[in-house]
């Protein structure tokens, strides 16, 4: 089952880095959030559990981005930027399963 999920990751991170990144919220904050850093932060982290267990330092911001993406996504008003983003924050919800299932 771990294996099947980093397959499945490996997969979305490769979506990801096919899409280009939306126009439209480059330089912006939505929340309090630099979109820019969002989702380089997003990737860090998704990246990091395709290596190996997270440090808990880590482990602990992977999972602090679920509330954030909470916040970000309805203020997002373009449909392209939002499908991006959203496609984001299900990796990063892959991501932190994944780091579920290395605790076990």
């Amino acid at each position: 089952m771990l294996e099947e999920k980093l397959d499945a990751l490996t997969q979305m991170m490769a979506q990801h880095m096919a899409s280009p990144f939306p126009p439209g919220v480059r330089g912006l904050d939505f929340e309090g959030q630099d979109m820019v850093l969002l989702d380089a932060d997003a990737y860090g982290y998704a990246s990091g559990v395709r290596k190996g267990p997270l440090s808990d330092r880590h482990r602990a911001g992977l999972m602090g981005l679920t509330p954030v993406f909470a916040k970000v996504l309805p203020a997002i008003d373009d449909d392209y930027a939002s499908e991006y983003y959203t496609h984001l924050r299900d990796m990063t919800v892959l991501a932190a399963e994944i780091e579920g299932l290395r605790e076990k």
